[in-house]
């Protein structure tokens, strides 16, 4: 009966109990009482309070006593097909949930930033549809504070960031999974006067023209050039890394880059030196706390951490 409609004589109809209802079809299915307390491993007394009781919610006799067994009557046949219905549909649900918990099915969402996806994400992500090739890995190739919004917006089930070792972490009231500590290394043109040193003092490089990154790249530089002494010229901006070697190759500039964009794709031309005092970031993985069991997720983790040690910084 549809909703807000009433039973003749402006009673309320009683909701169906599913329980009541699925034994009631497992005594459909057996022909008798006895048979579905069998199947149920109840009593049979059991299982007839539970048919009387449908049958009083539902106002029709349901069963009829032929002998020792049961015949159902219109409406008990009638009953018995949505009974049987219902049986099935809980029965994919258990199937399609099994493939969930085994990672037979599945979708997980994945953002992470363009050098963390060039290198570790990429090797997870094969990982992954290695071990669980039913599994479904989409990617969102979005800086940090971009993938934490579309994190937060349910977007994505696991979001790739970094933080800067010298500014405050992003508190979400997720959970943050550590991936690594990665170094950020100097990056000179061929033929620089520091490129024979093995390490390279940020502050001998005050009076070159640099080349930034992201904002907060860019801002993290202006942090570490403060520290050491001087204020940086910042002639060009731009977040491709590529371009960032090609502009330092040219001789134009230096910068200051992550190891995982180098990692990603390495100019030929330029020279690399770690700084004298090093320079990292931490790159984390972000999940909302309710999706830190989900078997998936959990999957994904446990590659992310496998794929991103070998990037680790010594």
């Amino acid at each position: 009966m549809p909703a807000g409609r009433v039973a003749a004589g402006g009673v309320p109809p009683r909701a169906l109990d599913p329980r009541r209802l699925l034994v009631f079809g497992e005594v459909g299915r057996s022909g008798s009482l006895s048979g579905a307390a069998r199947v149920l491993g109840w009593t049979q007394p059991a299982v007839s309070q539970h048919v009387r009781r449908l049958e009083r919610d539902v106002g029709v006799a349901l069963i009829a006593r032929r002998g020792r067994g049961i015949v159902l009557t219109a409406a008990g046949r009638v009953l018995l097909e949505h009974a049987e219905a219902v049986a099935a549909r809980l029965a994919e649900a258990e199937a399609a949930l099994a493939d969930l918990a085994g990672l037979r099915t599945g979708r997980v969402g994945l953002a992470a930033f363009p050098s963390a996806a060039a290198t570790f994400v990429a090797a997870a992500m094969t990982g992954l549809a290695e071990d669980h090739p039913g599994l479904d890995v989409v990617l969102d190739q979005l800086e940090p504070p971009q993938a934490l919004e579309h994190l937060a917006r349910g977007g994505c089930d696991v979001a790739v960031v970094f933080d800067h070792l010298d500014e405050p972490a992003v508190q979400d009231g997720g959970v943050v999974v550590p991936l690594l500590e990665e170094p950020l290394l100097l990056v000179l043109p061929p033929g620089h006067p520091l490129a024979g040193r093995a390490q390279v003092d940020v502050g001998e490089l005050a009076a070159e023209r640099w080349v930034a990154g992201c904002p907060r790249c860019r801002a993290h530089l202006v942090r570490t050039a403060a520290a050491a002494g001087f204020s940086p010229q910042v002639r060009h901006s731009t977040d491709d890394y590529v371009v960032v070697q090609s502009m330092v190759a040219s001789g134009g500039a230096v910068a200051l880059l992550p190891s995982l964009a180098l990692a990603a794709s390495r100019h030929p031309a330029v020279v690399v030196r770690p700084p004298a005092v090093p320079v990292t970031r931490a790159v984390s993985a972000r999940l909302a706390a309710e999706s830190a069991q989900l078997p998936a997720v959990r999957a994904l983790l446990a590659q992310l951490r496998r794929a991103a040690a070998p990037h680790r910084a010594p």
